[in-house]
């Protein structure tokens, strides 16, 4: 089992497209090719995880933070970045994070938030724009329902909660098979007239190179005609945050408790409570507080989230609870979801949680 194979599974459910700009998800450490002898699955990729890494005979961390964020100029040490990687080159230990990407996937860090607090009807907070495209390709018509199936197979034709959605129109090609061409119908020489279906499918698109294949092998002309165009619509499953309801309303301090109990939390910062039921619910694990104002535009009651500021939580207006929970407190879980999202396709590989908390803060009661 080569580290590469890891990392395939990882991208296909968080594509290193979707990380924001500022991140730095990926292969941090170490070598792709190497055969890995074992996984550690951690929210930090700490001088401390990368020892244990080595105890147990794993050779790469899954880490959702980057241990490395910007530049380094020096590696001597001095801090605990530098110390986590000298340990992993040392050792001979790959870092993989998959951080934004995985925060900005619906069935990623949040959602695993959402399942801790029982919230049902769940969709993406802030869906981002300039995630989708479109695919126009003209297809004979006795090939058009293979074609469609590639295209679907590969990834193509999602929109909302339905799948294999596109358009088909009939209409007729013409072309003329130039020298050296080996034309599908029609001669060399000749211009020929197809009676084809134009076919119209939507996908997103860290999906586009895998779908041209899908669609290009099974496509019968030798040369394929297609078109794809930039769509502004926002795509529905990517983007910052999640919202839905609770099953049952309940008052904002047994919401409050139920929230300490999920996260086995000492403490919460809050905003004034609202003496109202608790039915909407947001959540953001990490910094969350650029999606103050949508929590808001949405209604919600409560917003869940972490490293709000002493002026952020002024923002409230009086309108809804915003409540910090603490930064590792809120994304606590990822390690969970990163240790079944790789169980789930390992199944006979060493797959491990960490039994390091990494958690900076302390609270003193």
């Amino acid at each position: 089992m080569k580290i590469a194979e890891i990392i395939d599974t990882l991208e296909k459910i968080a594509p290193p497209s979707l990380q924001e700009s500022y991140d730095n998800a990926g292969l941090i450490t170490g070598n792709a090719g190497w055969i890995c002898s074992g996984v550690i699955c951690t929210l930090d990729a700490t001088e401390e995880v990368v020892l244990e890494a080595k105890e147990k005979k794993c050779n790469l961390i899954v880490a959702h933070h980057p241990i490395i964020f910007g530049g380094l100029k020096k590696i001597n040490g001095k801090n605990y970045v530098e110390k986590a990687v000298i340990a992993a080159i040392k050792n001979d230990i790959a870092i993989y994070a998959i951080h934004t990407n995985l925060d900005n996937v619906i069935k990623g860090v949040n959602d695993k938030i959402a399942d801790k607090i029982g919230l049902i009807n769940r969709k993406i907070l802030l869906p981002k724009a300039n995630q989708l495209m479109k695919l126009f390709t003209f297809v004979p018509l006795e090939y058009a329902e293979k074609v469609r199936a590639a295209i679907f197979q590969a990834g193509g034709g999602a929109i909302g909660n339905y799948s294999e959605c596109s358009f088909n129109a009939e209409g007729k090609g013409t072309f003329k098979a130039g020298e050296n061409t080996q034309p599908f119908v029609g001669e060399i020489g000749k211009r020929h007239e197809e009676n084809e279906i134009k076919i119209e499918i939507i996908f997103p698109s860290y999906l586009q190179q895998k779908i041209l294949s899908a669609m290009i092998k099974a496509h019968p002309y030798e040369e394929v005609a297609y078109d794809i165009v930039a769509l502004e619509n926002k795509f529905d499953n990517v983007g910052s945050g999640l919202i839905g309801d609770l099953k049952n309303e309940m008052s904002e301090i047994d919401f409050l408790d139920l929230i300490k109990n999920a996260f086995g939390l000492s403490v919460i910062k809050h905003t004034a409570l609202l003496n109202k039921k608790v039915t909407k619910v947001a959540v953001c694990g990490g910094a969350g507080s650029f999606l103050i104002d949508k929590a808001l535009a949405e209604n919600v009651d409560f917003y869940i989230t972490s490293d709000i500021k002493y002026h952020e939580f002024f923002d409230a207006n009086g309108r809804m609870v915003i409540a910090d929970i603490g930064h590792w407190e809120s994304e606590q879980f990822t390690i969970d979801l990163l240790f079944d999202i790789l169980l789930q396709e390992f199944r006979t590989f060493a797959v491990l949680k960490t039994e390091v908390r990494t958690n900076p803060v302390r609270y003193y009661l």
